[in-house]
């Protein structure tokens, strides 16, 4: 990334209460975007870093963009809900009001648990490649991959599944990703076991009426990790909700969706997010 670019974004990387750490980038009305799985609770480094900020700058020309992560040191035994308290303290510390949030993959069930018990920290919602609880198989990946990286075993290629909905592409990247494992296993494999149990835990199946929140739900039509029937029941479930399912498109394919950062942003700073 250019140094022009870098300034332009005025682009800072602290933490907020908690030692919740984040990345800001961009300038207007704050946007909190709960970051997906990550190993580490911590802001990325390297090409992950610049992969990220890439990713979000989109939405950086019309928003100061916070990209949250996890507080490292997490207990054993921390619940979902006591991650979104966390996150809902540190919210009203910083900016004092309700805020747009935007939740991908793992930071989709954040979001979502965030909005159901802390109303008064959302603004407007939007989750992307994310649902009202896992379904079985990504449970099974992550949790497998957790548990592995915290016996200190290869683990990486217990995600796989979850990369492609096609079993013989998944195949072939659980190669590589066995492969890799080594250049990307997590500091402190403690934290990364404890959030992928409290996602296990994870499901607002009896409590998404409770989010008032205008909230747009994003999903791909071909997301191994989540169904399009987990996407709908979802939006559903949610009162003043709309989905948009990307045709053909994979579980980070949302992201980089041509259409994304259109529909995020037109949904945030529409005068009325819902209409149709």
């Amino acid at each position: 990334m250019s140094k022009n670019l870098a300034a332009e974004l005025d682009i800072a990387e602290v933490a907020l209460r908690h030692g919740l750490p984040y990345l800001a980038l961009g300038a207007g009305r704050p946007l909190v975007f709960l970051r997906w799985f990550t190993p580490d609770h911590a802001n990325p480094s390297g090409w992950m870093r610049n992969s990220e900020i890439k990713m979000l700058t989109p939405l950086a020309w019309h928003f100061r963009v916070y990209a949250v992560n996890r507080a490292p040191g997490m207990p054993e035994g921390t619940t979902m809900g006591e991650i979104a308290a966390q996150h809902a303290d540190a919210l009203q510390a910083e900016f004092g009001e309700p805020v747009d949030v935007l939740g991908v993959s793992s930071g989709g069930s954040l979001a979502l648990q965030l909005a159901a018990d802390h109303p008064g920290a959302v603004r407007r919602l939007v989750i992307a490649s994310s649902g009202y609880r896992l379904d079985p198989l990504a449970k099974q990946a992550q949790i497998r991959y957790g548990e592995a990286a915290f016996a200190g075993r290869r683990a990486l290629h217990h995600l796989a599944p979850i990369t492609a909905s096609s079993r013989l592409v998944a195949r072939l990247a659980g190669a590589g990703m066995w492969l890799i494992d080594p250049l990307g296993r997590p500091k402190n494999p403690a934290d990364t076991l404890a959030f992928v149990r409290a996602e296990d835990e994870f499901d607002l199946s009896d409590r998404l009426a409770e989010i008032t929140a205008p909230t747009l739900v994003l999903g791909g039509e071909r997301d191994a990790a989540y169904s399009t029937e987990n996407f709908r029941h979802t939006a559903d479930g949610i009162p003043n909700s709309r989905l948009i399912v990307y045709p053909g498109t994979s579980h980070m394919g949302v992201v980089k969706h041509a259409q994304f950062a259109r529909d995020v942003s037109e949904f945030l700073t529409s005068p009325t997010p819902l209409a149709p």
